[in-house]
């Protein structure tokens, strides 16, 4: 499909700059700063956003001082600075924002001079735990006990928000007592997502997909988040997860809602949460009597992945567990929108490609024109999230050339790298804004992650209850035979192109 030229400026480089501010990272050394967060921050800067005079200071417990921090981040960013004319040079002016501060959160070392620094100058603070949840109550008491919370300050949580309803609500409680729920930013990546946010312009800037988006013209819908990669360094941490809580509970769950909400009536931040609160609480439960038939989970073996003979979870692990790295399940949303459609979820490592992306099928013509054509196959949205956004419509479509009316299903596609050009904002860069904009529309609510662990831990539960295995499945394929199974019990298979 030919691009046309897009409306308004290219979006990277509309984003007004913002007034100087402050953005503290607790795990500032840790693989999520160097890897997603102050690479962000770098891109922002580079495009103009973030301007100088804007303080970002790297938190952990080991000695070192700005100059070794500074080269630290200097290493991590170096190959991406030198992607883009220049980026060398912004680097360096870039790492003048930065500094560093020795911090415990386990004790006060550090942390009048510290806070003396933070209070010098009145404006948007940032505080960012990438730190473990259980450590987020303690960064809270904190910062409130040096007096470093006011109006202007916002904090930021990795998922997960605890590992059932119980454990949340003890983490938001800790922080709603010392912040306003307008300051808590619960951050989920997958929603600063290019294709994800592209998903609501998609249903309500058009008048083509609206008036389609429900049980009568719908067949099913399919979310897939596919890694190559095992549980590698997380181990420890995944152990005590795993599939369910680490990516169903947040990531996919939040995909869901924006595929099933009803329209809201703005942008507003809380008319958007409020119609995903709604999705959260139409799914139908699952529990022991159902968990058999509509949840599949599995665990990798050892086979072939990423090109290379890998080892499997237990192997990696050094020990038996019975953690899923693999699940697929069948959802309802129980409203007349959605009624009798189901939405197929699967999530795994070791599969065979690195992939999310949600497919939308459409039902079938109910009645075939063609001759010599039993089956018209139905037409599909793909909205790719990774790798390379994209969205792709599926339609029917004559062969072109003599010798009668044959029909293929062939991809019109947009590319987003072909279609606006140059490289495409991280879904960190506009998270990282948004926080310091004080705009909450792509955060989690308190009462949302209440939902989502409602709705999760009876499944859990039932895991628990039964005593039975995860299903084995072989690295580098999609997931055990009783995944394949689920889908195909419906007459339904699952979308090829994420094989």
């Amino acid at each position: 499909m030919t691009p046309v030229a897009p409306v308004g400026p290219h979006p990277l480089h509309h984003a007004a700059p913002l007034p100087p501010f402050d953005l503290v990272i607790f795990g500032g050394s840790g693989d999520l700063a160097l890897r997603k967060l102050l690479p962000a921050l770098f891109h922002r800067y580079r495009d103009g956003q973030i301007v100088d005079g804007t303080r970002i200071v790297g938190i952990a417990r080991d000695a070192r001082s700005d100059d070794d921090y500074r080269e630290q981040v200097r290493l991590a960013l170096a190959a991406e600075a030198e992607k883009e004319a220049g980026g060398t040079a912004a680097l360096a002016d870039f790492l003048k924002l930065l500094r560093y501060q020795r911090l415990d959160l386990a004790n006060d070392g550090g942390w009048e001079e510290f806070s003396t620094s933070m209070r010098s100058e009145q404006r948007v603070r940032v505080f960012y735990l990438a730190v473990a949840p259980q450590l987020f109550a303690q960064a809270a008491q904190q910062l409130d006990k040096w007096k470093l919370i006011d109006a202007d300050t916002r904090v930021v949580v990795e998922k997960p928000i605890g590992t059932d309803r119980a454990s949340a609500d003890a983490i938001n409680d800790a922080l709603g007592h010392v912040f306003a729920e307008r300051q808590i930013f619960r951050i989920d990546h997958y929603l600063g997502k290019e294709t994800v946010q592209n998903l609501t312009a998609l249903r309500f800037g058009n008048a083509l997909f609206e008036p389609l988006w429900r049980a009568e013209h719908i067949d099913h819908v399919q979310i897939t988040v596919g890694e190559t990669v095992g549980v590698e360094g997380r181990a420890p941490y995944y152990d005590r997860a795993g599939a369910l809580r680490d990516m169903v509970q947040n990531h996919l769950l939040q995909l869901l809602c924006l595929v099933a909400m009803e329209p809201p009536t703005s942008l507003d931040a809380d008319a958007i949460r409020d119609e995903k609160l709604k999705v959260l609480r139409a799914l139908r439960p699952i529990d022991n009597a159902n968990a058999a038939q509509l949840v599949v989970r599995g665990q990798y073996r050892g086979g072939a992945a990423e090109g290379r003979a890998v080892s499997g979870y237990a192997d990696e692990l050094g020990r038996g567990s019975n953690t899923e790295t693999f699940v697929a399940l069948k959802a309802e949303v129980r409203s007349w929108r959605w009624a009798g459609v189901p939405f197929y979820l699967r999530t795994g490592k070791r599969l065979p490609s690195r992939v999310s992306e949600i497919v939308v099928t459409f039902r079938q013509v109910p009645h075939s024109i063609f001759e010599g054509v039993s089956e018209l196959a139905p037409n599909r949205l793909v909205l790719r999230l990774q790798p390379d956004e994209s969205v792709t419509m599926w339609l029917m479509n004559k062969v072109p050339g003599p010798g009668g009316l044959r029909l293929r299903h062939v991809p019109m596609d947009l590319s987003f790298a072909e279609a606006f050009g140059g490289r495409q904002a991280d879904a960190y860069e506009r998270l990282l804004m948004d926080v310091v904009r004080g705009n909450p529309m792509l955060f989690m609510r308190r009462d949302e992650v209440e939902a989502a662990w409602k709705w999760i831990d009876p499944i859990r539960a039932a895991w628990e209850s039964s005593n039975e295995a995860p299903k084995p499945y072989t690295a580098g394929t999609w997931g055990p035979s009783a995944a394949v199974a689920l889908i195909e019990r419906d007459g339904r298979t699952w979308h090829e192109d994420a094989a």
